[in-house]
């Protein structure tokens, strides 16, 4: 049994780290509190990454934040009764805006009943000197992460995939929201157009280098509406089958620094809007496939680490 783990996962769980730091199961919160993006308004780019559909989200702008919470409040206790709920602010940049209005959506959601922390989606390129003071001062009276996308290393894809920050950027970001003790979430995506394997392998290499305390692994998701659906229907590019995804994904397990904790291993595409891979709508099947490819090789998180 993998050293992390009470089930017959080889790697460190979301649901088994949350179970031990706060002895109970805790539910994240899905929000969209309507920021913008620095690629979207046009400070660091137009249109956002070329994946992106800008954000958007299965609430409407019109839903506060608060009928948003209590909704899905309302489905995560129907699920998992007793749980604790982190608020998770999800759709676009959200550090992207004053602190007056961070603080304004922040502090309504930590005051609901039940809610013990906030994760924060954000970019390495959006977070001000005072916007950090007041992270500091959340991460002191709350449990905070921050999560950062960097999709991907290798700066040819970032250009193609408009991510419009440099992996010096993103860098510098953990290494100072690490000093300031705020963990950090980090997003990646396997299947980046003309990507290989050894590229994405060598993302997992490059962020073990860096304290990071949680990965979010994504396979990428053709929607439909986005830059991305535009390029592989006019010059369409390999997309990963079901089987090179998962293999892809054990030998990322098997890289990984085993302290670090995985939030996640595929995605959650709207099935209307998914144009490709098909096979991602499966989400059991591609997790049971890493298991029983993990248990296959008889290896587990960090079982590569010291041989490459």
């Amino acid at each position: 049994m993998f050293k992390y783990s009470n089930t017959n996962k080889r790697y460190y769980t979301l649901d088994y780290y949350y179970k031990n730091k706060f002895k109970s199961k805790v539910a994240k919160i899905n929000l969209d509190a309507n920021f913008t993006c620095p690629n979207i308004d046009g400070t660091k780019g137009i249109g956002g990454c070329i994946y992106c559909l800008n954000g958007s989200s299965d609430f409407k702008k019109k839903v506060s934040l608060l009928e948003q919470f209590y909704e899905r409040k309302k489905i995560m206790l129907n699920k998992w009764p007793n749980s604790k709920l982190i608020g998770y602010f999800q759709a676009n940049t959200n550090t992207y805006d004053t602190v007056d209005k961070l603080k304004e959506r922040y502090e309504l959601i930590l005051k609901q009943d039940g809610v013990i922390g906030l994760s924060i989606a954000t970019r390495a390129d959006a977070i001000s000197d005072d916007v950090l003071d007041y992270l500091c001062d959340l991460n002191k009276r709350t449990y905070l992460t921050i999560e950062l996308g960097l999709q991907t290393i290798h700066d040819k894809t970032a250009t193609l995939i408009n991510r419009c920050h440099t992996l010096e950027c993103f860098d510098n970001t953990v290494n100072i929201l690490r000093k300031n003790n705020i963990d950090v979430v980090v997003h990646i995506i396997n299947g980046l157009p003309y990507e290989t394997k050894d590229m994405m392998l060598d993302t997992i290499r490059h962020l073990n280098t860096l304290d990071i305390q949680g990965i979010k692994i994504h396979m990428l998701s053709i929607v439909k509406g986005t830059k991305l659906a535009n390029l592989y229907q006019d010059k369409p590019f390999k997309i990963l089958t079901k089987d090179e995804y998962i293999d892809i994904v054990c030998n990322q397990i098997e890289l990984l620094n085993e302290d670090i904790v995985i939030h996640r291993l595929t995605g959650d595409p709207i099935k209307e809007e998914l144009i490709e891979p098909k096979w991602i709508l499966n989400k059991i099947d591609v997790l049971n496939g890493i298991d029983k490819e993990l248990a296959r090789r008889n290896s587990y998180q960090g079982y590569n680490i010291n041989k490459n």
